[in-house]
């Protein structure tokens, strides 16, 4: 990789001359592309592993070089017969009192979801080969443009995405950890800045690589590091896999430096998270976790964690949810010191995407709580979830009783209007929550007299 020096000369955007004083907001970015050129050139950057086109334009972005790519990027109109649908949709959906839901943009198979930390951009990941960027410049709280970001490169399953403080975004595929500093100052055009984190086919063995549970969910945790959940990729694993999954971090949650270096193992026991977020107020690790099929409808529960320290066990495979044991491991002698859910789901709903509620504007019995995504049965003879739960923390740290918080995708037919996917906190206190099925994203806000319940 071709670094810059050390102290690399930039130009403010809009300035015109020597002279011309550079705006506050102009200096904010320099100082940020420069933070980003010094990490990427203090990352450790293989060579492409093979000669095509989208790994020519992989080298050509982490040299900062220009791929001659177009400029005009393909953009998703959000207007039309298509638009006026979804909201009539949401017109079935019910909230608790004094809470409202509007459509914030139509997104393509929308997944998880990383707000930018200086402009609010939404990055967009999906289980295809897109990202998609959302931007609401006219802060009206509905999205007035979403296009394609780095359309250069050639992403494998991009679900999970998200932010570190200092305005890196992380981007996680089934088998690749990349980062885009200044993402939002990049996004504009179709050559960003980007370094490999984790090369492709250096997060799990290639051979382990399937179509089943390889999406995956990131957050950049209180000590600054990358924590990634690694589904593993059968119902119930055979035994001869254990060691290995259970050595690497597949079937749990593993840990990097922001880098990719000093890989860890942080929890063990879990199936398939697709969902984590860090308690505001403990910082203790919260994750949600996907119980087995095939063992009927109403078993095993679906599960929401804690991780209190490095390097629990939350009893996968020997339990298939909650306290429920798998036929295949039914035998066995579990761990001894297996951790067991804070909360437990209903079974087969899917629980996917969590966040904790970070702002101020819903009710106080909201506040510090977690929202989760239920994307809906496929395993069960009458379908459940497609809604969006919360979950009080009480003042001891652990979870209070479950409750539903947003429903009626699923309809008394039982077909999806959506199916919800991930939530996450906007600047302004409201809640996004994404709908791959839909293909959409909505964005749900108190309205009711601040203080109700």
């Amino acid at each position: 990789m071709r670094c810059m020096s050390n102290e690399p000369t930039l130009r403010a955007p809009h300035a015109a001359s020597k002279e011309r004083h550079i705006k506050q907001e102009d200096m904010m970015v320099l100082s940020r592309i420069s933070i980003a050129v010094a990490m990427l050139c203090a990352c450790t950057v293989p060579p492409a592993l093979a000669q095509g086109k989208s790994d020519s334009t992989m080298q050509k972005l982490e040299a900062f070089r220009s791929t001659g790519g177009p400029m005009t990027l393909e953009t998703v109109p959000q207007t039309g017969p298509r638009a006026e649908a979804l909201r009539r949709n949401l017109q079935k959906i019910k909230l608790p009192a004094g809470f409202k839901i509007d459509l914030y943009a139509i997104v393509p198979d929308a997944r998880h979801m990383a707000v930018g930390p200086s402009t609010g951009i939404v990055f967009v990941g999906t289980r295809k080969n897109r990202i998609w960027a959302v931007t609401d410049r006219t802060h009206t709280r509905v999205a007035d443009e979403v296009k394609v970001f780095a359309p250069g490169i050639d992403f494998r399953v991009p679900n999970g995405v998200c932010f570190s403080q200092d305005g890196f975004l992380f981007t996680v595929e089934h088998n690749r950890v990349l980062m885009f500093p200044a993402a939002e100052f990049f996004y504009e055009g179709g050559d960003v800045a980007i370094a490999q984190i984790v090369p492709q086919g250096q997060l799990i063995p290639p051979e382990e690589e399937s179509f089943n549970h390889g999406a995956r969910a990131c957050r950049i945790g209180p000590d600054n590091k990358l924590y990634i959940t690694l589904g593993q990729p059968f119902n119930v694993p055979p035994k001869e896999k254990l060691d290995q999954y259970r050595r690497m971090g597949i079937m749990g949650i593993a840990r990097f430096d922001r880098d990719g270096k000093n890989r860890e193992v942080v929890a063990t026991g879990v199936r398939n998270s697709v969902g984590m977020d860090f308690s505001p107020k403990d910082k203790t690790l919260w994750f949600t976790d996907n119980q087995v099929d095939g063992m009927g409808d109403d078993q095993p529960p679906g599960e929401l964690n804690r991780l209190t320290q490095k390097g629990q066990d939350f009893g996968f495979p020997w339990y298939g949810g909650g306290k429920v044991r798998t036929n295949e491991y039914k035998n066995d002698t579990p761990p001894s010191n297996v951790v067991y859910p804070q909360a437990e789901m209903t079974p087969h709903a899917a629980d996917l995407g969590m966040s904790f509620y970070r702002g101020n504007t819903f009710p106080e019995h909201y506040r510090n709580g977690v929202f989760s995504a239920q994307h809906g049965s496929w395993n069960r003879s009458t379908p459940v979830g497609a809604r969006v739960m919360f979950t009080p923390v009480k003042s001891d740290g652990t979870a209070g009783k479950p409750e539903v918080f947003a429903e009626g995708w699923l309809t008394s037919t039982n077909e999806f209007l959506g199916r919800p996917v991930d939530v996450q906190n906007l600047p302004d206190g409201s809640l996004l929550v994404s709908d791959d099925y839909a293909g959409a994203i909505y964005r749900i806000s108190y309205v009711g007299e601040a203080g109700g319940k």
